[in-house]
């Protein structure tokens, strides 16, 4: 019998990582020194353009993809955003100040540290002065939900003027050049509530009456343009009424919708664009109009959940908070690296539920850490 010696098996290294080209591999390619490398990876002034475009040159030539999770990690460097929202007793802005602290949670463990801040809902002038301290505190990115004044967009401007990326949250802030939108098409929710108001309605005849808080948040113009777009063009037997503010005061939405109601028998639905579900449903109940007006609102807050299951409500516009929450952290640390958006990924998409579809309860979020305003 002969005997066959079990040939030696020796392990390769990875080729794929043998092949990987480092900081090393750019520098000697583009006949500069580590430092310089560095330099212009992380944006740092005092690299000439000729420089500069040597060494992209060669990352692109070489095929460099940085790690920036492990390069954060080597330079001990934290990502700490400042979210601000209104400070008031809105079910949507605590539900969503609730997914905005448990999206902070999760990403703790990749070195970033979310603070939230409050600021009188009406005084755009205590806003401005919070903002204007945020620099000094070492956040590196800022997330709002403020309504756009004047005094907002220069607050926001000092900011990106000292290096901080803004990102604008739920309603745009087209004027006040903030890197990023976070939310759902508005305009586009105005549609969707405009097709689902007129068919329940049956096209006609009737009247609309339609709700906001304020007409100076760019989500409350956007929507009600949205709703106007398809109500004129797809039921014109419908009358949409003129927009009425409650600045966020259940005491003024009362008020407002009683006397509206009282002047015009013929409203058979109401759109209501933002807050205040709570106390419309009660109003609605009072008045003993239970089932007989379609009542359109939006966000699934746990009030409008009840009412939904009641029946007072008919159904209900809605984004996933969560999405929204960990989207405001995916692009704060993508604005401050420099790198570019995943637009799928963040991409908040519109949601439509109704008693039928309605999902299932979710856990109770973590209770946020909050700087009130002094």
């Amino acid at each position: 019998m002969t005997y066959i010696k079990p040939a030696r098996i020796v392990a390769s290294p990875c080729p794929e990582r043998a092949l990987r080209p480092t900081v090393n591999d750019i520098a000697r390619e583009a006949g500069v020194s580590l430092a310089t490398v560095d330099r212009v990876l992380n944006a740092r002034p005092g690299v000439r353009d000729k420089t500069i475009r040597a060494v992209n040159e060669a990352i692109s030539r070489l095929g460099y993809v940085r790690d920036l999770t492990a390069a954060n990690l080597a330079r001990g460097r934290n990502y700490r955003v400042a979210v601000v929202l209104p400070d008031t007793e809105s079910q949507f802005i605590q539900s969503l100040a609730k997914s905005l602290a448990e999206a902070g949670s999760m990403a703790a463990t990749s070195r970033t540290e979310l603070r939230l801040h409050r600021f009188p809902a009406e005084d755009p002038h205590a806003l401005a002065a919070l903002l204007s301290t945020l620099p000094d505190r070492d956040y590196v990115g800022v997330a709002l939900l403020a309504p756009e004044t004047p005094v907002l967009r220069d607050a926001v401007r000092g900011l990106r003027s000292r290096g901080l990326p803004v990102v604008a949250l739920v309603s745009e802030l087209p004027n006040a050049g903030c890197d990023h939108f976070v939310g759902i098409d508005n305009r586009a929710a105005g549609r969707t509530a405009g097709v689902m108001m007129g068919r329940f309605l049956g096209g006609g005849p009737g009247q609309v009456m339609v709700l906001g808080q304020s007409l100076l948040a760019r989500d409350m113009i956007e929507r009600r343009h949205g709703f106007d777009e398809v109500m004129q063009r797809d039921f014109p037997g419908l009358d949409v009424l003129q927009s009425l503010e409650t600045h966020g005061s259940p005491a003024t939405l009362r008020q407002v919708v009683a006397e509206m109601l009282s002047n015009a028998p013929d409203v058979r639905g109401i759109y209501a664009m933002g807050d205040g579900n709570r106390a419309l449903t009660q109003l609605i109940e009072d008045m003993r109009l239970n089932g007989k007006l379609t009542v359109i609102c939006h966000e699934l807050t746990p009030h409008v959940r009840f009412a939904l299951e009641q029946g007072q409500i008919t159904a209900v516009i809605t984004q996933n908070l969560g999405h929204l929450a960990r989207s405001t952290l995916r692009v704060l640390r993508a604005k401050v690296d420099n790198q570019p958006l995943d637009e799928g990924q963040e991409q908040i998409r519109i949601e439509i539920v109704l008693r039928e579809n309605l999902p299932a309860q979710p856990a109770p979020a973590l209770e946020p850490r909050i700087d009130q305003v002094a």
